[in-house]
């Protein structure tokens, strides 16, 4: 049974309601079938919502609104025709007059449980453009933008440390007008891939409808037989600017022409002028190709007699869309489970959630200035980023009322009580690791981890460790591990030995010298 994603239905209502998107486009840009978009759409339409209403309700209460009769989509195991002698039997047809109606009729006659005429039409259609498809493609006024790297870098020296870095050169072109942007940038990482299409965006004055991109994994995860995964991180960065993303087909460069046009101009007018210059920075380099570009875009493109700033002018500006009030601020996507302790972990830094969210999985959304915790789609968290290792952030609203921990499966008290059973240096690495943290809930998570040491190595072992720890004053899992793994304790004087009768010669096996005589 396959459960239905929300994200791709709200992906779908917005590229179709809100851009209004036809529904062939919207199924290749959000990334799902063509007749899963329609359905997704039909049963928006009937449910009477409107896609404000969608954008503020929870997951689940968005599932039994539209698919209140979902029980899992069984899959249908048709049998598939056989498109290659389908195919080459229609290209027989000037000789022998066949039809595809004739080709299904006889399918249908082999095959009673196969599809039906339409859905037989449209598997033959997705099989032919997926053969080679080479028609010249027509690029509507503000539809399209074109986005790809240039495969010629330009070196940037350092001159403190004599290292020679690959700058990349980011390309940008709109469809109908061939208007084009560039960037440099010291690498194609998320950041700085985002930046160059805010900046691209800003350059041209608005955003088209979709922006069509290579499938590098800044901005595509999976692009594989059928199925597209778009990062999350880009699929945030259109929604920002209410775009659709297409990505090109690996491997297919006719999908992108305008983009592969524009990173050959753009090699040839300016990267090319450069061949004998010297760069110490990016932002340099970007000084310099700043002039240039301006130049290539005025300069007349000779089988057109216009510029493609005039053609800008009169057939992409004035369909852009405006730009967002707001500048988009770049953010991270993660997945996390709230933790024992009602904190979630994020680059080593944790963050609570209200209690009653434990062992939930929650989507994180985070920049370099603040960290938004969802479940359901509904905001259940904001906190300050935090930079420094072992940082905690912890809101009181979040935290559970005394009374509660003794319902709970993980509490101060059972943690005791294991202590107990271990041994008296247990007990007391217990109560100082409660006394070391603000919330005695922060602790869970690290004394269990100690504790669960006594199966491995043996109560005994673990209560020497945790003795020459305690003197040592040092509190930390990694560190009493590794006094386990190479025996510190036994480097400990006579004394101490002794003062642990109870842990060291008290097993069956041990004999004294009366058994010698």
């Amino acid at each position: 049974m396959r459960k239905i994603q929300m994200k791709k239905v709200r992906e779908v209502l917005r590229l179709h309601i809100g851009m209004n998107l036809s529904s062939r486009k919207t199924h290749k840009a959000a990334g799902v079938p063509r007749t899963t978009a329609q359905e997704y759409i039909k049963r928006f339409k009937s449910s009477g919502l409107s896609i404000d209403e969608i954008d503020s309700m929870k997951d689940d209460l968005l599932q039994s609104k539209l698919f209140p009769d979902h029980k899992g989509l069984a899959s249908t195991k048709k049998p598939l025709p056989d498109m290659l002698y389908i195919h080459n039997e229609l290209k027989r047809r000037k000789q022998t007059k066949v039809t595809l109606m004739l080709l299904w009729e006889e399918y249908k006659a082999a095959y009673l449980d196969g599809y039906e005429y339409t859905q037989f039409r449209v598997l033959y259609k997705q099989y032919v453009n997926t053969l080679n498809p080479s028609m010249r493609q027509v690029h509507l006024g503000g539809e399209k933008v074109f986005v790809d790297y240039s495969g010629l870098t330009m070196p940037i020296f350092d001159l403190q440390t004599g290292e020679i870095f690959k700058s990349q050169i980011f390309v940008a072109v709109l469809g109908a007008s061939g208007y084009t942007f560039a960037h440099a940038s010291y690498s194609q990482k998320q950041e700085e891939f985002f930046h160059a299409h805010v900046l691209a965006y800003q350059y041209f004055g608005g955003t088209p409808h979709t922006v069509v991109s290579d499938n590098l994994k800044s901005a595509v995860i999976t692009h594989a037989n059928g199925e597209i995964i778009i990062n999350e991180g880009y699929a945030d960065l259109a929604r920002h600017y209410h775009m659709a993303i297409e990505p090109a087909r690996p491997y297919k460069p006719k999908d992108k022409p305008k983009a592969e046009q524009g990173v050959q101009g753009i090699q040839r007018y300016i990267l090319a002028r450069f061949r004998h210059r010297k760069f110490y920075s990016v932002d340099e380099l970007n000084e310099a190709i700043g002039p240039l570009l301006e130049d290539y875009n005025h300069k007349i493109v000779k089988h057109l007699g216009q510029s493609r700033v005039q053609m800008f002018e009169t057939l992409d500006k004035p369909h852009l869309n405006p730009l967002s009030a707001n500048r988009y601020s770049y953010k991270e996507f993660k997945v996390a489970r709230v933790n024992q302790d009602y904190h979630i972990t994020l680059e080593r830094c944790n963050y609570s959630v209200p209690y009653g969210y434990l062992k939930e999985l929650v989507d994180v959304h985070y920049s370099a200035q603040s960290v938004n915790i969802y479940h359901n789609n509904t905001l259940i968290a904001t906190h300050p980023r935090l930079r420094r290792i072992g940082d905690v952030s912890t809101l009181k609203e979040h935290m559970p009322p005394s009374h509660q921990w003794v319902h709970e499966k993980m509490n101060p008290d059972r943690l005791r009580n294991w202590a107990a059973a271990i041994g008296v240096n247990a007990t007391a690495f217990v109560e100082a690791r409660f006394a070391s943290t603000e919330y005695e809930a922060q602790a869970f998570r690290p004394i269990t981890a100690v504790l669960s040491l006594a199966k491995l190595h043996g109560k005994a072992e673990l209560e020497l460790a945790l003795m020459f720890a305690l003197e040592k004053q040092t509190l930390k899992t990694k560190s009493i591990k590794s006094i386990l793994e190479k025996k510190l304790y036994l480097g400990k004087s006579a004394n101490n030995i002794h003062a642990l009768p109870d842990i060291l010669n008290t097993h069956s096996n041990l004999r004294d010298a009366k058994e010698y005589r």
